[in-house]
């Protein structure tokens, strides 16, 4: 047993390590974009608040390994590789945090380059996603399924640690055993996806990467958008059920930039991966919407203006029922998802 818990120790150390030979990521981001707020969606998983801030369990092929470091009682649990997960991997946050599975068969319905599986069309909460920018207007009526952030609490890795750890479908053997993941299971091929996904050639007209860190995404995005950004991410208002239901879009849609953004999609992973893209064909809109219970959401939209080159079975495609190419594709955000867009 102590054999097993050994790679999670050793990544706690060298982490603890690397915050102190270095800028802590929100320090980082501070000095490169020191008059731009964090969204939710980042500071929910800041490395330096899960040492600092939580009592953090993190649980690696079924056995437990609690980390008691610093103060509050919310903490956070990652399980990767234990046993009984139905088929997926399931990550608990804090007490009011919902296991959310993942399908092992499903991609990502933000790359632009995959069909949608039947699985896709039939489970996948983010079908409810996809709009088309016409119907981007007060009063306008939607069944959305907002997923909440709470749920996926795989956090940051100081970017010295995470560099550490090969990303790579050529090393994958050396990642399993860092994270004491079983080869052949299937958390092993959800990560496979993963990386899979990061490693496959993006569309026409996309820049694609996958960032490790909270400091790489800041430097990919900086790259290509500069540094007087704004950085966003959809948010609940109220903290109640926010499962499919009707949205009533009201007054207040906002449209935050050109047609240039930087979009960055939360992966499945042991830590946080995040999927980005920057695109000149691309237009974000803030939206404010009212659920059927009450509840409100300061949504976050991204609308593709040239889908020409997507696979003609994109989810979106198959969801909306238009063609490649014909109108502009808009998709809602979710809660783990961020957008930078130049002010």
């Amino acid at each position: 047993m102590e054999y097993r818990l050994l790679p999670i120790f050793t990544l706690l150390n060298l982490a603890l390590v690397a915050i102190h030979a270095a800028l802590p990521p929100e320090v980082y981001w501070k000095s490169v974009l020191p008059t731009t707020p964090m969204p939710k969606a980042i500071t929910d998983i800041l490395y330096p608040d899960w040492v600092e801030e939580k009592s953090t369990s993190v649980n690696v092929g079924g056995k437990g390994v609690n980390v008691h470091a610093g103060k509050g009682g919310g903490g956070t649990n990652v399980n990767v590789g234990g046993k009984g997960s139905g088929g997926g991997v399931n990550v608990h946050a804090g007490h009011k945090g919902k296991p959310v599975h993942v399908s092992v068969g499903s991609k990502s319905p933000f790359n632009y380059i995959y069909a949608s599986t039947e699985t896709q069309l039939h489970d996948d909460p983010n079908v409810a996603l996809f709009f088309l920018e016409k119907d981007l207007h007060p009063g306008t009526k939607l069944n959305l399924h907002f997923t909440t952030s709470s749920n996926i609490q795989a956090t940051f890795l100081p970017r010295q640690v995470a560099d550490s750890i090969p990303f790579s479908s050529s090393k994958v053997e050396v990642v399993f055993n860092k994270f004491s993941v079983k080869p052949g299971s299937e958390e092993a091929q959800i990560m496979k996806n993963t990386l899979s996904e990061c490693e496959e050639g993006g569309i026409k007209g996309e820049e694609k990467y996958c960032a490790t860190s909270l400091e790489s995404m800041i430097d990919f995005s900086t790259s290509k958008l500069g540094k007087n950004v704004e950085v966003v991410s959809t948010e609940v208002v109220e903290d109640k059920e926010t499962g499919l239901q009707k949205y009533t879009v009201a007054p207040g849609v906002n449209k935050l930039s050109g047609d240039k953004a930087v979009v960055c999609h939360k992966q499945n992973y042991p830590y946080a991966v995040f999927y980005c893209h920057k695109t000149e064909t691309t237009r974000a809109y803030s939206v404010p919407l009212e659920g059927t219970n009450g509840v409100r959401v300061k949504a976050v939209a991204v609308c593709h203006t040239h889908t020409s080159e997507w696979n003609p079975k994109h989810l979106a495609f198959q969801v909306l029922k238009v063609k490649p190419g014909t109108v502009p594709v808009c998709h809602f955000l979710p809660e783990d998802h961020v957008v930078w867009v130049p002010k």
